[in-house]
């Protein structure tokens, strides 16, 4: 019988932050998890999101000082929040038949 291994859940968040590094997965990632589903916008998979993307850029040695005090303070907004505001736009939007995409800049 073949040995198989399967993977671990450090393996799984070394490899997510590993291909969080590239610009494209980072916006991708972050974008799936401002979309609302059937039980709405969850703001702590987006506080835990936007970590992961930072701990990408800070291994990668690119993340500026301006981007940690704006994801410092946002993080801190999103616990006290819970993101309502974010929320609260994501649904407006939704109502209005938008949402909100993520892209990279020029």
């Amino acid at each position: 019988m073949k040995e198989v291994k399967t993977p671990t859940s450090r393996n799984y968040k070394e490899y997510l932050i590993s291909s969080l590094k590239d610009s494209e997965h980072a916006a991708a990632y972050i974008a799936v998890m401002l979309e609302l589903d059937e039980e709405g916008y969850d703001s702590e998979l987006l506080r835990s999101a936007l970590k992961d993307v930072v701990n990408a850029r800070v291994l990668s040695d690119n993340l500026s000082e301006a981007a940690k005090q704006h994801y410092e303070k946002l993080d801190k907004i999103l616990a006290e929040t819970g993101g309502t505001e974010i929320h609260t736009l994501i649904e407006f939007l939704d109502a209005l038949g938008f949402r909100i995409a993520i892209s990279l800049k020029d």
